[in-house]
């Protein structure tokens, strides 16, 4: 199945989460209500910020893992893309 997305939360800490799912939307009402990851467990108010879909799910895992790696001025130039993400994602698929 071919309906991965990746996606970034920010926290009231200002810090940015990166996650994986199919239902987006689902994740992060899982994620508000406290079910889902520990880091976001008490950093409420969340917001999404980012996301784009991304194709296999692992494909999906490769790119989580390579985003998470990037350093927070990466990370932050994503959130700004607004979805234009191509060239970043190609090289994170390809890296």
């Amino acid at each position: 199945m071919d309906n991965w997305y990746l996606y970034m939360i920010r926290c009231r800490d200002n810090s940015l989460y990166t996650g994986i799912a199919i239902d987006v939307a689902r994740r992060l009402t899982e994620h508000q209500s406290g079910k889902g990851a520990k880091y976001l467990r008490g950093r409420s108010p969340l917001k999404l910020v980012f996301e784009t879909r991304v194709g296999s799910r692992g494909e999906a895992l490769k790119i989580e893992q390579r985003v998470k790696k990037l350093p927070k001025h990466k990370k932050e130039a994503l959130v700004r893309s607004n979805g234009d993400v191509n060239p970043m994602l190609f090289s994170l698929k390809n890296a």
